[in-house]
This record gives structure tokens, C-alpha cells and sequence, in this order.
């Protein structure tokens, strides 16, 4: 634990002379990509949702999704402190598990939930916030909505931290609003404090909470993506798991109010009819507010939630085809724009696919039912990779969380819809067909060589 050990590089080793990336991501930096990470769509969308679920109590189902989500993250603190590399649970479950292809369907299930969430939030986009500016079908909105983001994708698209951070401190703008009518609406006495302290009627309350926890889960999304920055960040070992659990904690405070709010000033139907439930807050607790500025802050915040989505689903497709994990022609650049241009109409042709089979709470799930199931392999791989110990300090949950952290996905999992799983398995069919088809093209090229010496000997 001596301040002189050395710390590791990408692939857990110390760093040694070599081509790195550049470390210059501070702690601030890293918490607040990580708040930007989470904040965004989840909130802006579904907190209807969790009304549908749960009833008027909204923000308990919050607080219960952040605590699962928190075992998770906690699990994530010990591996990408024990493993900082970029390569995020690819990486752990490669080294927990070492089967190419186990490997291989976890990194896909991760980008392929970026896909489904995308496909959802253009469902968000196409509803009640956009009905502010203009009164058109859904189904053609989607479509130029995901089409007008491939376009964006193909041009090239800054992704740095610091546009992160302008686009975080705007959809946080549009929460501090929320925040603030609920604040006046507690001293003025103008809402109904019983409110969000009801549940749903004629349920179970357990399953009613644990339900509203299933949809709420979907706004804590995002802080997995964190560890990817691992080999960008100045220290990560020490500055990783404060971001982690800290952008979570400050995501869970704005979040619990905003759902407070919500049910504080809105009756729980209403919420729970609204693709844009946050509008409806601001149109009864500050009638006065431009209702068009609002929803031009949610607009802003589910764009952002959906490019980032598809931008790195296109980029995981562009680097497996480079690798020659999957076809070589889904690493195909424009030697114009020099982006992935077949990767990004991959990634479009299955959002459009999705979008137009399911509807926002679908969609959404589908991406919550995806990750999931690589969160509980995660918590797993935090267990078996005990026996792989490093020379270097690094964060260590307590055991019993990790088996807690698994335990949950798995009672979440249990929540979901059979035709929420025909979804996702279709999605992970694809990628497996593509593994395959990729192994027999490969084998192919393979042999024709050999077939052509062997003429050429005959010769």
C-alpha cells in the first residue's frame, strides 16, 4: 500500500514506455461525466412510468432502483480500479470467464442496449415535448429522428468532455426548474403533500415498489460507461470509485426531488398518460414559464441521451470488425468524413427496427433487460477474479455486496416481460449469427491460399 508501488495501465500491468492515452481527466471532470451520464432521457421520460407502477410514492421506487444500482456500481469500483482499462465488462468477463465468445455476447448485449435505447428515447422525442413546437404523426418523427442522427453520426461529432459538460449543465437547468416548483409548491401549501405518499391500489405494495423500481432503474443507466474513461483518467485507481458512487448519489438527490415534485403537483393519472411528464409539472406548478423553452431543455436532453447512445453502438461495431470479431465490412470508413459509415447503418437499420415494434416503456425495458443481465454477470466476475490478485491497491467491495448486487438484477430480471426477452434474445441472435458468419468467411479466406499453392504446385 506504499505510495511508491506502481500503478497499472490498460491491462492491469504497471505502465511501461509505449503508446498510452492521454490522462487528462481530473476528478471534477469525471464526476460530472459521470452526473451527465446518468441525467438525461431516464428522468425526462419515464418518470410517467414509475407512476403507472408504483402510484403517487414515485420516489420510492427511485430510491430503491439507485440502491440496486448502487451494488452494481460498487462491483464496477473494484474491477476497473483492479482493471483500468477502456475496455469496460468486456474486459472483466474476458479475464473472469476466458471464453472468446461468452465475451464477445456480453460486449454486444452492452451496445446492443445502447441500440434499444435509442430506439425508446426517439419514441420520447416523438411525443408530448416536441407537441409543444409542432403537432405531427409519431411514426415519421422516429424515422427522420433516427435518420437526422445517423447523418450527425456520419458528419462526425465532437465527444468530448467538455461538450459533456455544457449538455449536462442544460438538461440539469431543466431539473433545477422542476426542483424549484416544488419548492414553492411546499411553502405556498398549493400542492398535494398526501400525494406522494400513496401507492397503487389493489397491489401488493412490495411488487408495486419493486415494479416502479424496474422502470425507474432505466434513468440510473449510464454510470457504466465511466469505466471506459479508465485509461483517460489522471488517477483512476482513487478517482474512479468517488466518481462512480458520488455522480450516483448526486444523480439519486436530484432525482428523488424531481419525482416528489412530480407527484406533489401532478395527479398521478396525468403522469402516468404523458409522454413528456415533466412538462406537465412545469404547466401546473409555473404556468407562467414558456412551456416552449422547457421542452426545447427535454428535447436537447433526450438528443444528447440517443446520439451518445448510437455513436458508441457504431464505434463497439467499427473496433469488433477491425478486430476481426465480426465481418470486415462493418469497419468500413469514409475516406471523406473518415466515420464508420457502414457500423452507423447497421446500428440506424436496427434502431428503426426496434422503434417501429415497440413503444417507449418496451424500448426502454428492452435496454434495462439487457443490461441486467451483464450487470449480474458483472457482480459475478467481481467473485471469481478474487483469485486473480494484483501488486497494487485498488478498491475492494465488501463480498456480500456483489452477491447482493447479482441476487437483485436477478429479482428485476424476474419483472420483465416475456416479449420484452424475445426482443432483447432476437437482438443478441443477431450479434451471435454475426460472430459465426464472420468465423466462416474467415476460415474461407483462410483456405483459398492454400487451395491456390496447391495449384500452383500442380503446375
Amino acid at each position: 500500500m506504499a505510495a511508491a508501488e506502481p500503478r497499472p495501465d490498460a491491462i492491469g500491468q504497471p505502465a511501461e514506455s509505449g503508446e498510452q492515452l492521454k490522462r487528462g481527466i481530473g476528478q471534477k471532470m469525471l464526476l460530472l461525466f459521470v452526473v451527465g451520464d446518468i441525467l438525461g432521457a431516464g428522468i425526462y421520460a419515464r418518470v410517467g412510468g414509475v407512476a403507472n407502477e408504483v402510484g403517487g410514492a414515485i420516489w420510492v421506487s427511485f430510491l430503491l432502483a439507485m440502491v440496486l444500482a448502487a451494488l452494481t456500481a460498487l462491483s464496477y469500483a473494484e474491477l476497473v480500479t483492479k482493471y483500468p482499462g477502456a475496455a469496460g465488462a468486456a474486459l472483466y468477463i474476458n479475464k473472469a470467464f476466458k471464453m472468446p465468445f461468452f465475451t464477445f455476447m456480453v460486449a454486444f448485449a452492452v451496445l446492443a442496449s445502447g441500440i434499444a435505447s435509442a430506439a425508446a428515447v426517439s419514441r420520447a422525442f416523438s411525443g408530448r415535448y416536441l407537441q409543444e413546437f409542432i403537432q405531427v404523426p409519431a411514426d415519421p418523427v422516429v424515422f427522420l429522428f433516427l435518420i437526422v442522427l445517423a447523418l450527425i453520426n456520419y458528419r462526425g461529432i465532437s465527444e468530448s468532455i467538455g461538450v459533456n459538460m455544457v449538455l449536462t449543465l442544460i438538461e440539469v437547468s431543466g431539473l433545477i426548474l422542476v426542483i424549484g416548483i416544488g419548492i414553492v409548491a411546499l411553502a405556498s401549501g398549493s400542492g398535494d403533500l398526501t400525494r406522494p405518499f400513496t401507492f397503487k391500489q389493489g397491489e401488493a405494495l412490495p411488487l408495486a415498489i419493486l415494479g416502479g423500481a424496474v422502470v425507474a432503474f432505466y434513468a440510473f443507466l449510464g454510470f457504466e460507461d465511466a469505466v471506459n474513461m479508465a485509461e483517460e483518467t489522471e488517477d483512476p485507481i482513487r478517482m474512479m470509485p468517488l466518481a462512480l458512487l458520488g455522480g450516483l448519489g448526486i444523480a439519486t438527490v436530484v432525482y428523488l426531488a424531481v419525482a416528489f415534485t412530480a407527484s406533489l403537483v401532478v395527479p398521478t393519472e396525468t403522469l402516468g398518460q404523458s409522454t413528456g411528464p415533466l412538462l406537465e409539472v412545469v404547466k401546473a406548478g409555473a404556468p407562467a414559464f414558456p412551456l416552449i423553452l422547457f421542452s426545447g431543455i427535454a428535447l436537447l436532453a433526450i438528443t444528447n441521451t440517443a446520439l451518445i447512445n448510437m455513436i458508441m453502438a457504431s464505434r463497439v461495431i467499427y473496433g469488433m470488425a477491425n478486430q476481426g470479431i465480426l465481418p470486415r465490412v462493418l469497419g468500413k470508413t469514409s475516406s471523406e468524413r473518415q466515420t464508420p459509415w457502414v457500423a452507423i447503418i447497421f446500428t440506424t437499420v436496427l434502431a428503426l427496427g426496434l422503434a417501429f415494434t415497440g413503444d417507449l416503456g418496451a424500448l426502454a425495458d428492452t435496454t434495462v433487460a439487457l443490461l441486467l443481465v451483464v450487470f449480474a454477470i458483472v457482480n459475478v466476475a467481481v467473485l471469481i477474479l478474487r483469485r486473480d490478485p494484483v501488486d497494487y491497491p485498488h478498491f475492494a467491495t465488501p463480498t456480500i455486496l456483489p452477491i447482493l448486487g447479482a441476487i437483485s438484477c436477478l429479482a428485476l430480471m424476474t419483472q420483465q416481460r416475456a416479449d420484452i426477452y424475445l426482443r432483447g434474445g432476437i437482438l443478441l441472435a443477431i450479434g451471435a449469427a454475426l460472430f459465426f458468419l464472420n468465423i466462416l468467411i474467415t476460415r474461407r479466406l483462410d483456405r483459398e491460399p492454400a487451395v491456390e499453392r496447391d495449384a500452383s504446385a500442380g503446375h
